[in-house]
């Protein structure tokens, strides 16, 4: 039986951290048949977020998702910690009686919880936990095929590394490019149907699950688009961010920011460094492992601003770090893709 989404987005739908529920709407391929979010409940979902593309409805609870045909229930955001909450349990206890499997991508492992695993055996569904670490992970070896590595980096969590990476795949195969995109989280898992969540690896095994990915990669295109995770100036995430720069071994660098942001999301008050002081800090953590990489141009998300706003921030990044700056999701990815030197 092919997949039937419901998205559940526990009242956030409108926040970037619903970005499982945007990423999916926007680039999967799988159908989609309703975002279950009480808070905008009654609206479409490309009403509240234009970005996410697709006119679906949004619905207030599980039942509704269930009565329009759902078979799969998708946690759709991304919480600060990855915990599954007591509400969203009875959500997804909810699910699995109305016989809907469950998919998500939290730290909470739903197959490893007794509750949910006898809950799933009864009804005779599915949990599928995205994050889940493929079995012999170890270290990288030192040797990394020969494929062109681009690799997403950014300022902050939460920001669209994930859809600036899609995109610049995107536009590479729409040019007659073989390439490939290498999905690091548990959205870009869900939309590509491969990859390695790589937060959710034990932290000596990140670099080694990074590299495996490039190999993994390397059989599907010569050209990888590599996502990222974290940011090297957050609190809570650098370790991943490092373990998977290292791992990836990149050939260029694509940095991303949030156009107005000053500090870390999750931390307010820990300021978020200036662009030019980001990209050497970045490039120096590259050749830390000998093997150097640049950033070749500055992705901006411009979400919120007007197109005249968003073209007069793209010039102020430009002018501030003397790169190309460009939003591929507002304007499309052709302009970042020429800067990256790759055709």
């Amino acid at each position: 039986m092919a997949d039937r989404l419901a998205l559940f987005t526990g009242g956030q739908f409108a926040d970037s951290h619903a970005k499982t529920a945007h990423g999916i709407l926007r680039y999967g391929e799988r159908e989609v048949v309703c975002v279950v979010d009480e808070t905008s409940a009654g609206s479409t979902a490309s009403d509240v977020v234009p970005y996410a593309r697709r006119a679906v409805p949004i619905v207030a609870g599980v039942e509704q998702a269930a009565a329009l045909g759902a078979n799969v229930l998708v946690i759709g955001v991304a919480p600060f910690g990855g915990a599954l909450t007591d509400e969203w349990r009875a959500a997804v206890l909810e699910a699995i009686r109305a016989q809907m499997s469950v998919e998500a991508g939290l730290h909470t492992v739903l197959a490893e919880d007794d509750e949910l695993a006898a809950a799933a055996a009864a009804s005779g569904v599915e949990l599928r936990d995205l994050r889940a670490a493929p079995p012999g992970l170890s270290v990288p070896p030192a040797e990394r095929p020969d494929v062109t590595v681009v690799h997403t980096v950014g300022s902050d969590c939460a920001i669209g590394k994930m859809s600036v990476t899609l995109e610049l795949d995107a536009a590479a195969r729409a040019r007659g490019l073989e390439s490939a995109f290498v999905a690091t989280g548990q959205t870009g898992i869900a939309i590509a149907g491969w990859g390695i969540a790589v937060d959710h690896v034990i932290s000596d095994f990140v670099a080694g699950a990074a590299s495996r990915l490039v190999h993994d990669g390397a059989s599907r295109a010569p050209l990888l688009f590599v996502e990222g995770q974290g940011a090297l100036g957050h609190p809570a995430y650098s370790g991943v961010t490092l373990g998977l720069l290292h791992g990836a071994k990149p050939d260029v660098l694509v940095l991303c920011h949030r156009a107005g942001s000053t500090d870390i999301d999750d931390y307010p008050g820990v300021p978020i460094r200036p662009l030019p002081e980001l990209i050497s800090i970045y490039e120096a953590a590259t050749s830390w492992v000998d093997h150097p990489a640049k950033v070749k141009a500055i992705a901006v998300n411009t979400r919120g601003l007007d197109d005249d706003a968003a073209r007069a921030e793209l010039e102020r990044v430009r002018a501030e770090t003397g790169l190309l700056a460009a939003d591929p999701v507002r304007f499309g990815g052709d302009e970042l893709l020429d800067a990256l030197g790759l055709a």
